[in-house]
């Protein structure tokens, strides 16, 4: 019995493999709830995440770097003790007392008055610390999924090699294990937004999933070619973040506002690439972040898609471009066009295995 996601007003849910996960469909990314790039209260983080769950929402994923453990603490006073949600924090880097902290300034685009520094360390010691240290922030009990946060090459460039052995030959990976065989915790994954260093890592970890920004979207499409079909091998599914690529699949280029790309000022090809995007999108009178958040979801191995969410309006804007109806003809103008690539799949049924 196949299942479609504009026959019901739920947001539909997928089982993590190897697990007794059930992530929703749509996850909640909570950077926003950091106060990246600017400042929003506990009121309105609450009536976000509150509005998340009323719509069905159930995987919130967060990390010590968002808002320096603002992000952890505004998430844990609204999840703790509910039943039927999913958690994922991160660990990577440890948060460092900074009493020069006063104010709410921007920190490296977040907004955040919580006084610690972040500090990279992916050893044993340091990674059971900074769970330790995400459950007394979240004040919870239990975390379900770790992510390995912003290994390789892309973030640490020359110090790739030296953080790496951190993880493999210093006891990172084994204080995962660890945590996961005593069930501390349920599932480890790595949370990054390049390719390569999965690649990498898959070699030598037992990873259950991938968080996966920015490299599987309307825009790129590239982890196609080695990771995606490596993952199925594998058993390991993706998470997809980042599916607006910073914005510019949310905003278009139509707006008076910048155009951003991978956190940057968008280039012109990608300015280029969306208007024409933009146009298709006119034809068959489909919105175009509609398109960009179920995209992904199309994939067999991908089991939610966590765009960041900072409002209940934004959370009520995301849940109906979850449900819009899309025209098949659509996806195939996409593709003809040259923006799909053709082994890529677009929405349609959902599998008995994608409930």
């Amino acid at each position: 019995m196949t299942t479609n996601r504009h026959l019901t007003q739920h947001i539909l849910t997928r089982r993590l493999r190897r697990t007794d996960l059930v992530l929703s469909e749509v996850g909640f990314g909570t950077v926003p709830i950091g106060n990246l790039y600017h400042q929003i209260d506990d009121t309105q983080a609450r009536a976000a995440l509150e509005a998340a769950l009323a719509a069905g929402i159930s995987f919130f994923d967060t990390a010590p770097l968002y808002g320096y453990g603002l992000s952890e603490r505004r998430l844990g006073d609204v999840l703790r003790n509910r039943s039927g949600v999913v958690l994922a924090t991160k660990v990577g880097r440890l948060l460092e007392p900074a009493p020069q902290i006063k104010d709410a300034a921007d920190r490296r685009g977040f907004c955040s008055s919580f006084p610690f520094e972040p500090r990279f360390d992916y050893g044993y010691d340091a990674v059971m610390r900074s769970y330790e240290d995400s459950l007394q922030r979240l004040g919870m009990a239990h975390i379900d999924i770790l992510f390995i946060h912003d290994i390789g090459a892309l973030t640490h460039g020359d110090r790739h090699r030296e953080t790496f052995e951190q993880l493999t030959k210093g006891g990172g990976l084994r204080a995962l294990e660890e945590l996961k065989r005593g069930g501390d915790i349920t599932a480890i994954g790595v949370g990054v937004n390049e390719v390569a260093i999965c690649l990498e890592l898959m070699r030598t970890a037992q990873l259950d999933l991938i968080l996966l920004a920015g490299r599987y979207t309307l825009l790129e499409q590239t982890s196609l070619d080695e990771l995606f079909p490596l993952c199925q091998k594998s058993g390991v599914q993706i998470v997809v973040g980042g599916p607006y690529n910073s914005g510019i699949l949310a905003t278009g280029t139509r707006g008076s506002g910048g155009l951003h790309y991978n956190y940057l000022a968008a280039p012109q090809d990608i300015a280029i690439r969306v208007r024409a995007l933009e146009s298709i999108c006119d034809r068959y009178k489909v919105p175009l972040p509609a398109a960009a958040l179920q995209f992904p979801l199309a994939h067999p191995q991908v089991v939610s898609v966590i765009p960041g969410l900072e409002s209940a309006k934004h959370v009520a804007q995301t849940v109906q471009l979850y449900h819009t109806r899309i025209p098949p003809e659509f996806w195939e103008a996409l593709r003809a066009e040259g923006h799909l690539r053709a082994d890529a799949p677009v929405p349609g049924a959902r599998t008995p295995a994608q409930r």
